[in-house]
This record gives C-alpha cells, sequence and structure tokens, in this order.
C-alpha cells in the first residue's frame, strides 16, 4: 500500500489508484477511531511539522489530531508571531525546521504554488493544507469520501457546488477529484463569483441555485470568501442569501431528498440557513469526523509506512 507520488500537492498528480488507495486505508483507521483506544504507535519514527502560514481551526486541529493517532512527533508552526514577521524568508524557515530532524511538512499558504515550490526545495514529504484560492486535495478527498459513504460508487453520481467558486481552491479540488471518480459535477451561484471558461473543466454551470438542486444527488456548499475579494462581486449578504443562500422551505419543495454538505465554516443565514445546517440530510459532522481519518490515511502512505507494514497491520 503505497501512492504513486512522493507528495501530496494537489489532487491532479493523483491517480483514480491513488485515490482509492487512499479511501481503503481511511476505512481501517476509521475502525481504529472508534476504538476506546484511538492512539497508534505506527509513525513513532516520523516527525511531522504542521506550517500554517494562514489562519486555519478546523484543517490544522484536524491534521495534529491525525498525526498524534498515528503517534507521529509533531511540531505546529503559525506564521503570527514567528520569524517570518521579521522577513524570514519561506525556504529559510522551512531549512530551519527541516535542521530540527523533520520528516514530513504539512503546509497552508496563501500563495497559490507554494507547497510546489517547496518540494522543489527540499527533501521532505509535502502536504498541501490549502495554497491560495488553488488547491485543498485532502478537504476533495474527505467530501468524497462522505459521498461514497452515503451513495456508493461515484460514478454518475450529480454533485452541484454551490457559491464562490471563484475565490474556492475546495471548489478547485472537488472537481477535479470527483471528475476522476466519474461524477457529474455543477457549479451553481451568482455570475461574479464563477470564473470564465470553467466548463473546459468538464462542470456545467447554473445560475439558477433551485434549478442546480433539482438536478443534484448532493450540494456541496461553499462559504463567501470575503478576505480573498477586493472589490465587490454581489450587493450585499443579505441579497445573496435571499437569491443563492440553500434554506429549508426550498429543500422541502424538491422532489427527492438531496445530501448537503459544508467545508466550513459555515455563514449561518447566508450560504445556508441553521435548519439546513443542521438537519438531517446535512453530513457535515461526518465530513469533520472523515477528516480525521483521510489525513490519517495520507500521512501513513506518504511516510511509507503502507508500504513497509501493509495495510492489515494497521491497528
Amino acid at each position: 500500500m503505497s501512492l504513486s507520488v512522493k507528495h501530496l500537492l494537489g489532487i491532479k498528480e493523483l491517480t483514480v489508484n491513488d485515490i482509492e488507495q487512499i479511501f481503503i486505508t481511511a476505512d481501517n483507521f476509521k475502525g481504529v477511531l472508534n476504538r476506546s483506544i484511538k492512539k497508534l504507535p505506527t509513525l513513532n519514527h516520523i516527525a511531522i511539522a504542521n506550517i500554517f502560514f494562514e489562519n486555519s481551526t478546523r484543517t490544522r486541529i484536524s491534521f495534529e489530531l491525525a498525526e498524534k493517532r498515528l503517534g507521529a512527533d509533531v511540531v505546529n508552526f503559525s506564521a503570527s508571531g514567528s520569524s517570518v514577521s521579521k522577513g524570514e524568508t519561506l525556504i529559510d524557515t522551512v531549512h530551519n525546521i527541516l535542521a530540527m530532524k523533520v520528516d514530513m511538512v504539512v503546509m497552508r499558504h496563501s500563495a497559490s504554488g507554494a507547497p510546489w515550490f517547496l518540494a522543489n526545495h527540499i527533501d521532505a514529504s509535502i502536504i498541501n493544507a490549502g495554497d491560495g484560492a488553488n488547491e485543498h486535495p485532502t478537504q476533495a478527498l474527505l467530501d468524497a469520501y462522505s459521498m461514497r459513504e452515503k451513495l456508493g460508487d461515484l460514478k454518475g453520481k450529480r454533485v452541484t457546488i454551490i457559491g464562490d467558486i471563484m475565490h474556492s481552491r475546495v471548489a478547485l479540488s472537488n472537481i477535479f477529484c470527483l471528475n476522476k471518480l466519474g461524477a457529474e459535477v455543477t457549479v451553481a451561484g451568482p455570475p461574479t463569483l464563477i470564473p470564465k471558461h470553467i466548463e473546459s473543466l468538464g462542470v456545467r454551470v447554473e445560475y439558477n441555485v433551485k434549478k442546480a438542486l433539482e438536478w443534484c444527488d448532493v450540494a456541496n456548499v461553499l462559504r463567501i470568501q470575503l478576505e480573498r475579494q477586493h472589490k465587490p462581486l454581489f450587493s450585499t449578504l443579505r441579497e445573496y442569501a435571499q437569491y443563492y443562500g440553500v434554506n429549508k422551505q426550498m429543500l422541502d419543495s424538491l422532489a427527492k431528498d438531496i445530501i448537503i454538505m459544508h467545508p466550513g465554516p459555515i455563514n449561518r443565514g447566508v450560504e445556508l440557513t441553521s435548519d439546513v445546517a443542521d438537519s438531517k440530510q446535512s453530513i457535515i459532522l461526518d465530513q469533520v469526523e472523515n477528516g480525521v481519518a483521510i489525513r490519517m490515511a495520507v500521512v501513513y502512505l506518504l511516510s511509507g509506512s503502507g508500504k513497509r507494514d501493509g495495510i492489515e497491520k494497521i491497528g
């Protein structure tokens, strides 16, 4: 059990077999996470640095918990309050951390392409925890894994991604991952938040959210990323919620039940109302739980332990 890549930089670099290997490994780790004793000694020979140059709660905690569940030594680095604020470069920061004999780096950075840049300059394995508006591969993997738990094989399943497609690394990674797994994808939202020529990625575009929901089996609803918008792209959040938000009345009017997802954090009352986020159709908390198992699987497989030990020895 191993991946065809040394780093997890983006979904584009993964094969379908890689994705399936990650899912199979995550299945095993979910069993471990549901035991009374959740910690394994599997990676007690590995040191991992979590280097976050952007704010994060769910992703950072999920990675840290996944690494500690595997028994790895974990170092957490935040750019705020570090030497980065004094002008230290990314390469110098990472080289100093690697001098402490770190084997793997999990990095989130505001600059698109930063993980690829790093992978070309250091020997440690790199996991992309989100780079700018480019990719967020582990989020796409846990999203697809969560869909698979509910729907089985994703081939031919219909997934609508709703919201700020323009600025979302989650949207791009989801499109790449779902395409590889044979799902049909539609993106929906206001025209100002949907990139031109996105159809070239093999997706449909729909500006009417109600029609997009009627079409799909799964709706993955994204947050409006105001921090990445450098000019007004819609009038007000209230207007956005009225025309592009998903509410319970809208869901109840559909001819079928669909699955509701959200990568978090949720702006309640904007892209989702609370009665939708907390409904039986929502699997948002399942996504959070599955995130730990998926990240355990990625770290395990990239460490080389899968190739050395075999999946049957997990746990």
